[in-house]
């Protein structure tokens, strides 16, 4: 790639970041402005009904109330950006390749949804839960600061949405021939390893909370790797010269 190529690459980079980048900000607006309704939800919802969010700084209240536009931000634009890294790459793809990729941004933003609804449904109230009872079973009076307690829930809901691309993106890595079932099986101990180490880290200290999140990152890692077979089976069956052994495809 010579120096015009890579200027002309940059400078499409850098309109396409822009574009995200005023996106963000129009939603971030949004998210401001809906941001107490969205607290509310949040405080009303059966992890947190009987904490009392108390605040030991004047500055507390002000940040979260920040910091959850800043998210529903996040969560409105990431479809936005997940579009225009596909129109990033869509130059390199042949017409075919990009008609079979396109379908990365919907679903993409599908899993991350799913991802998000699964850690604030589910792992979180049961993290909740189990830090309470510990606390009350060493005889501590429990005084929850808003900042703590936000900063705890996002610690564990947006890793765990991030991690439900998983298939996404095996996927579309299978599809572009640089990823492939055979090389995900020779990974897969490590990864294995890899995703216990994350399960620990935004997970409470127990054996039943590090299953109830190592468990669903496994399953999505063997459900990326059935996905990817699924697709280099269904080239073989249409284009006989393949190699369907997994791994990148070549004709």
């Amino acid at each position: 790639m010579n120096s015009e190529e890579w200027v002309t690459h940059l400078t499409e980079l850098r309109k396409r970041l822009i574009w995200v980048m005023l996106f963000f900000i129009v939603t971030l607006a949004a998210g401001l402005y809906v941001s107490p309704r969205v607290l509310m939800y949040i405080k009303n919802r059966p992890a947190a009904a009987d904490i009392e969010w108390n605040v030991f700084s004047l500055t507390d209240g002000m940040f979260i109330y920040m910091k959850c536009g800043f998210l529903v931000a996040v969560f409105f634009t990431v479809p936005l950006a997940l579009y225009h890294i596909w129109a990033f790459v869509r130059p390199g793809l042949t017409n075919d390749e990009a008609k079979k990729t396109f379908w990365f941004v919907p679903l993409a933003f599908v899993l991350f949804m799913i991802g998000i609804a699964f850690s604030f449904y589910v792992a979180f109230p049961m993290m909740v839960s189990f830090l309470s009872k510990m606390n009350q079973t060493v005889g501590a009076i429990e005084t929850y600061g808003m900042d703590r307690y936000f900063s705890l829930m996002f610690s564990l809901v947006f890793p765990l949405a991030l991690a439900f691309e998983m298939p996404a993106v095996v996927l579309f890595l299978t599809r572009l021939g640089i990823l492939g079932p055979s090389q995900l099986k020779k990974a897969r101990k490590y990864v294995y390893l890899a995703l216990a180490v994350i399960g620990s880290m935004i997970s409470p200290p127990d054996f039943v909370s590090h299953l109830s999140v190592t468990i669903p990152l496994i399953l999505l890692f063997e459900l990326s790797i059935l996905v990817s077979r699924w697709y280099l089976d269904r080239k073989e069956t249409e284009h006989p010269l393949l190699d369907p052994k997994g791994g990148a495809n070549h004709v």
